[in-house]
């Protein structure tokens, strides 16, 4: 029973604290609409789930949030110097395939993502055989070192997170 009511708890959680940080100011109604809004939308959501994405280590997603939120730091001052201070002819942007050793829809997605959302990098396609992910770099002269570290900071992390 309360499978069927809650069939996403994870979900219902996060659609709660996404309104009342939406809201942008917590009262008892908006807790209360936030609750109704993670209860109905998971239920009314949850036949287009077949197959939950499964997360063996939680709190090793969290790990991941810290450390991709500080790479977005760090990469914004580093693209901030490539603009202000690098001449065009000096930069040097390069096309670069990472291989994919992760295998699920959700951890391919939240790399693409990773990558997308981390300035300097774009994940600009997937592979037919989904094997490979093609990524922009805005400036490198280290093609193996970017795709290394792509791999070894983000993917092996996906790969315990998802599998």
């Amino acid at each position: 029973m309360l499978k069927r009511l809650i069939p996403h708890p994870l979900l219902s959680l996060t659609l709660v604290f996404v309104w009342l940080a939406l809201v942008n100011k917590f009262t008892v109604g908006n807790a209360l609409l936030g609750v109704l809004f993670g209860v109905v939308i998971p239920m009314l959501t949850a036949p287009y789930w077949p197959d939950r994405p499964k997360i063996s280590r939680p709190l090793k997603g969290f790990a991941y949030v810290a450390i991709v939120l500080w790479d977005i730091v760090v990469a914004n001052v580093q693209v901030a110097a490539i603009i202000l201070f690098k001449r065009e002819k000096n930069i040097r942007s390069r096309w670069i395939v990472i291989p994919l050793e992760v295998t699920s829809a959700e951890a391919i997605t939240v790399l693409a993502g990773t990558i997308t959302m981390t300035p300097g990098t774009v994940s600009a396609t997937l592979s037919a055989d989904a094997r490979s992910i093609l990524v922009h770099c805005l400036d490198t002269d280290d093609v193996d070192a970017v795709r290394d570290e792509i791999k070894n900071r983000y993917e092996r992390r996906l790969k315990e997170i998802f599998e």
